[in-house]
């Protein structure tokens, strides 16, 4: 009996490391499957989901099929995550924010001075927390799969330099409507103006905004640079996309393949950041073309101090989506 249950227990070895039994099958053994798949906006974003299709493609060898629908065709930023709540869309690709109305823990990543530069933001959001950040979308009807990057978040201006926290005392900036935008910059001395982006090239125009806090790629795309003639990179905020499946296509899924989403959709989301790294530099180059003077090496240190950064979090500790630990694990990541 003794050698029987020897034998068995080697045996059961055996299969394990050889993978014996798993469920698991090869890219050629996927059964074939069509995902709608969807991005409401354009440029990076959109470019980002196109080669999340390409890649899962190739992975699966053709067995799973991403039908990428036009940017526009089937809603804009909520309700296209509503409908990929509802399953009407399978996968979507859109800005984290438009998650932050049902979903507070990712609010989170509004928080200034959380990460140095964009690429620390990627190892960090496409790893273990992110999956931690996101770990309760299931919650409501979705899977978190990657992040990809929609541009860090700097100061441009039409009537002076930005060096130093000191510079933007009183100046009147444009931010997103969101209150996390608007506290950061009234803790620094400036007057935010919460507008939306269509209003913002005639606010630049007219002196009801003296300033905005976009990427270099973002004024470029948006044609919000005309009156602007400043630029200072002060990576105070990143901006990021969030790749997500419908819950119950997730679950229907055979192992293997959603193996291949997730694995595809890091991916992709590492091909956004560098599309926009590369968008970035084209936007230098016709901002500088246009005039606009450029300050590399801002005094970062003292926008920090201002704030009083990390202790300046504290102020969120009672709020409903603010985490400590989620806080407390991407500091630890950064290092």
């Amino acid at each position: 009996m003794k050698k029987l249950i020897s034998l068995l227990l080697t045996l059961a070895m055996v299969f394990a490391i050889a993978g014996v039994g798993a469920s698991f099958a090869s890219a050629d053994e996927l059964k074939p499957v069509k995902l709608v798949a969807y991005c409401p906006g354009s440029g990076v974003p959109y470019d980002t989901l196109v080669k999340f299709s390409e890649l899962v493609a190739e992975a699966s060898n053709g067995a799973i099929d991403l039908e990428v629908h036009e940017s526009g065709t089937l809603g804009n930023d909520a309700e296209a995550i509503e409908s990929t709540r509802m399953g009407t869309i399978d996968v979507i690709l859109a800005g984290t924010s438009g998650f932050t109305s049902f979903y507070e823990p990712a609010k989170i990543l509004d928080l200034p001075f959380l990460f140095s530069s964009a690429d620390q933001a990627c190892e960090v959001v496409n790893g273990p927390v992110g999956d931690e950040i996101f770990a309760g979308f299931p919650e409501f009807g979705l899977v978190y799969l990657a992040s990809g990057d929609n541009g860090m978040r700097h100061i441009s201006t039409t009537n002076r330099p930005i060096h130093t926290a000191a510079d933007v005392e009183g100046l009147k900036i444009r931010v997103p409507t969101s209150q996390l935008y608007l506290d950061v910059w009234e803790a620094l001395g400036a007057t935010p103006v919460a507008l939306a982006l269509p209003e913002l090239a005639l606010a630049l125009a007219n002196g009801t905004a003296e300033g905005q806090d976009n990427a270099t790629y973002h004024l470029v795309a948006n044609a919000t640079y005309d009156n602007i003639k400043y630029f200072s990179y002060i990576n105070y905020m990143w901006m990021g996309t969030t790749i997500a499946i419908n819950a119950n296509t997730w679950n229907k899924l055979e192992p293997a393949a959603q193996e291949i989403l997730k694995e595809q959709a890091v991916a992709a989301g590492r091909y956004g950041f560098d599309l926009i790294d590369s968008n970035n530099a084209a936007g230098e180059a016709t901002l500088k073309e246009a005039g606009v003077e450029f300050d590399a090496e801002p005094d970062i240190q003292s926008f920090k101090d201002k704030l009083d950064i990390p202790a300046y979090y504290d102020r969120y500790e009672n709020e409903t989506w603010f985490s400590r630990d989620l806080l407390n694990a991407i500091l630890e990541a950064v290092g």
